[in-house]
C-alpha cells in the first residue's frame, strides 16, 4: 500500500480550498452525476415528530440489484464526500438512500445537537420505509442494506434492534460500537460533564481533538473534508456526547443480540472508533453470515481520507459482499 502523499504547498492548499464540490469547481452537480452514469435527487422528508430533514438519492441507469440505506457519522452529512460512497455504489448497480440526521447537514435541529438517538432511528426508519413502500413496485422486492459510518454504524445496529429481520444485510463502517479511549476524555470529566449536561445539554464544551485530523490520512484528502460547509466544526455538545455515551455503552452490552448478516470493515490504524470492539462484535454476533475486514495501517476514513488505492481496496471487499448477496 502507498504511503501517505508529502504536506501540501500554500499554493496547493489555496487551490484545494477554493473548491465548490469535493470533486472541484466543475462540473456541477447535475453532470458530475451523469459523467458516473448515474441519476441523483434531493428532497425534504417530514420526520414522524415533524422535523424537516435533507435527503439524497443516488441510482443506476438500469434495473437496481439492491436497495441501500445509508446512515452518517456524527458532524459529517450526506453532501460532501460521504457521497462519494454512494456514487460509486450506484454505479456499481445499487438504489442509495440517504437523509442528514437531526441537527447534521441541511436538516433542521441546532447543529450537532442530538438529545436522542432513539428519536433519529425512528426518523431514519420513516424515511427508509418511505422509499421500501414506496410507488416503485421494483423496490419492494429487492435485497436491502444498511450501510453506516462510525457513529452511523451504531445507527444501523440500533435499526436492527428496532426492526430486526427486516433488513438482509448491513455494512458497517467503523462502527462507534464503544467510544475509544483514544478520544474519551479521562476520569473525570465524563462524570462532570454528564452532571452538567442535565443543566445545559446544549453547551458545546466538551474538549476533544479535531476528528479530520484524527480520521484522514491523505493530506489533501484532510484539507477537502475541513472544507464542507455543512461540516460541524465546534466542540461537541455536552447533550450529544453523554447521548453517545449512552448509546455506545447499550451496544457494547448488546454485540451478542446482533443477528443481521453484516460486514464489519475497521483500520487498524483507527484514533476514533476501536477495532478492537470490530472485533468483538464479529466473534460475539449470532449472525451466521458475518465477515470482518480488518485493514493494516488504515484510519477512521476508510472510504475517502485514505489513499486512492486503500479506497479502492475497501470499495472492492464491499461491492463483493453486496454482490454476493444480491
Amino acid at each position: 500500500m502507498r504511503k501517505s502523499s508529502p504536506p501540501t504547498s500554500m499554493e496547493e492548499e489555496q487551490a484545494l480550498q477554493k473548491r465548490k464540490f469535493y470533486w472541484g469547481n466543475t462540473p456541477d452537480e447535475s453532470e458530475y452525476y451523469e459523467l458516473h452514469n448515474i441519476n441523483s435527487t434531493n428532497a425534504l422528508f417530514t420526520s414522524p415528530r415533524g422535523l424537516s430533514l435533507f435527503t439524497r438519492s443516488w441510482l443506476p441507469l438500469t434495473s437496481p440489484r439492491g436497495i441501500i440505506c445509508m446512515v452518517h457519522g456524527y458532524g459529517n452529512d450526506i453532501s460532501w464526500t460521504f457521497q462519494a460512497t454512494a456514487i460509486f455504489l450506484a454505479a456499481s448497480g445499487y438504489a442509495c438512500f440517504a437523509v442528514d440526521m437531526e441537527g447534521h447537514g441541511r436538516s433542521e435541529g441546532l447543529k450537532a445537537f442530538v438529545p436522542n438517538v432513539d428519536y433519529v432511528v425512528e426518523d431514519y426508519l420513516a424515511f427508509f420505509d418511505s422509499i421500501i413502500t414506496s410507488a416503485d413496485p421494483n423496490y419492494q422486492n429487492l435485497p436491502k442494506f444498511l450501510f453506516g459510518e462510525s457513529m452511523g454504524g451504531a445507527i444501523c445496529l440500533l435499526i436492527e434492534c428496532k426492526r430486526p429481520n427486516f433488513f438482509d444485510g448491513a455494512i458497517l463502517i467503523a462502527p462507534m460500537c464503544k467510544i475509544s479511549d483514544k478520544v474519551r476524555p479521562s476520569w473525570p470529566i465524563p462524570e462532570i460533564l454528564m452532571f452538567v449536561s442535565k443543566f445545559a445539554p446544549t453547551l458545546a464544551i466538551v474538549p476533544t481533538a479535531d476528528l479530520v485530523d484524527k480520521s484522514v490520512k491523505v493530506p489533501e484528502k484532510r484539507i477537502i473534508g475541513g472544507m464542507n460547509p455543512m461540516r460541524y466544526t465546534g466542540k461537541p455538545r455536552l447533550g450529544t456526547v453523554t447521548e453517545l455515551l449512552r448509546v455506545t455503552d447499550y451496544l457494547s452490552r448488546r454485540l451478542s443480540d446482533v443477528n443481521i448478516p453484516f460486514i464489519v470493515l475497521h483500520g487498524n490504524a483507527d484514533a476514533v472508533t476501536d477495532p478492537a470492539v470490530s472485533e468483538e462484535l464479529y466473534e460475539k454476533a449470532k449472525s451466521k453470515d458475518k465477515s470482518l475486514k480488518i485493514y493494516d495501517g488504515m484510519m477512521h476514513s476508510l472510504l475517502f481520507g485514505e489513499t486512492d488505492e486503500n479506497v479502492k481496496i475497501v470499495r472492492g471487499d464491499i461491492l463483493s459482499w453486496l454482490n454476493d448477496r444480491s
